[in-house]
């Protein structure tokens, strides 16, 4: 192994290792900030209190519901983030995010059914998750041979990204519909979901097997990755199976997707901004870049769900209002430095 090749390993295992301390901080801050303040003292208190399986203080109470928030709201910002830096890999198209092929657009026209339906919060979840899959499974019967083909100059996929926004539209007009017909007592609960909420959340496992399973195959994937990011025509020529990959990478994006979507409704910017901040500070090797933009979109929704449960205390605003307010400025400087490098 060369000097620089050691330097760069180096350098990855530096920068992930502050990363993860950064999310660790950002789930104790969690913890501590909210209507009620706790002190790092009742943390600890708590804390063991509940690794010897009692709540019997408020603090313990309080930091249970407060870590297990957190913990959601970490799990979703990473898989939105992991799955905005595959779409834009996809599409070869850095405006690519997790929300672009229609996948949350089914997602929603499931929530929100099973929210005009049925009054059970589990049948919302699995409703979200089963119009997410079902779209995505349509996007891969339509485009398929989209997703195994290299010849495409442009790279942009450009059959997938059509019938993504063709079917974003269907779902669009459904969803204008069930809100239309809605009664008054469900509708705030219906748009609160649209603009994306953690409330209602609770700690499940699945939506960390499902970002574990997808990071495990980006990373090793990642040096094809990079090659078919930037040169996919020439990526088969290298001996890359590039419709594998490509299929690979659809098939995790709209996973992730899925995951994050029927976990806490269509928030936005995550996927969006996070890859490219990440992208922008440390380069667009997605060795580094996968683990990275996980760990700094789970920390980053972690923090902003934080702020919209603190900032009006004891009145939560969607999570999904700070994600584009805080998402807006910053991608239009991310922008400026661009246009400025350039």
């Amino acid at each position: 192994m060369n000097i620089s090749a050691m330097q760069g390993r180096t350098r990855a295992w530096m920068v992930l290792s502050l990363l993860v301390f950064l999310a660790v901080l950002s789930l104790l801050i969690a913890c501590v900030v909210g209507s009620v303040a706790l002190s790092f003292s009742e943390i600890y208190g708590a804390v063991r209190e509940l690794v010897a399986g009692t709540t019997s203080t408020m603090a313990a109470t309080l930091v249970d519901l407060r870590l297990s928030r957190a913990l959601s709201a970490f799990v979703t910002g990473g898989t939105l983030a992991l799955a905005g830096v595959m779409m834009q890999a996809l599409l070869r198209n850095p405006l690519a995010e997790p929300y672009v092929l229609g996948v949350s657009g089914g997602a929603a026209v499931g929530a929100l059914g099973a929210m005009l339906l049925f009054s059970m919060t589990w049948m919302v979840d699995v409703a979200a998750f089963g119009g997410a899959i079902a779209i995505s499974i349509l996007l891969y019967v339509f485009a398929q041979r989209d997703l195994r083909g290299t010849s495409n100059t442009d790279g942009n996929a450009p059959l997938l990204l059509l019938t993504g926004v063709i079917l974003a539209s269907g779902c669009s007009a459904l969803v204008a519909l069930m809100l239309s017909i809605a009664p008054d007592n469900r509708l705030r609960g219906m748009v609160f979901w649209l603009i994306g909420d953690l409330s209602g959340t609770q700690f499940r496992w699945l939506p960390w097997i499902v970002l574990a399973g997808a990071l495990v195959f980006s990373t090793r994937a990642a040096r094809a990755i990079n090659v078919i990011a930037l040169h996919a025509e020439a990526a088969s020529t290298l001996g890359i199976n590039v419709g594998k990959y490509r299929i690979g990478l659809f098939l995790c994006a709209a996973l992730l997707t899925a995951s994050g979507v029927s976990n806490a409704g269509s928030i936005g910017f995550v996927g969006l901004i996070v890859p490219h901040a990440c992208r922008f500070v440390l380069g667009p090797d997605h060795r580094l870049l996968l683990p990275a933009a996980t760990l700094v979109g789970g920390a980053f929704l972690v923090l902003a769900d934080t702020l919209a449960r603190s900032i009006v205390a004891p009145q939560q605003l969607p999570v999904g209002v700070i994600t584009a307010l805080i998402g807006v400025p910053v991608f239009l400087l991310q922008l400026h430095q661009l246009r400025k490098r350039g």
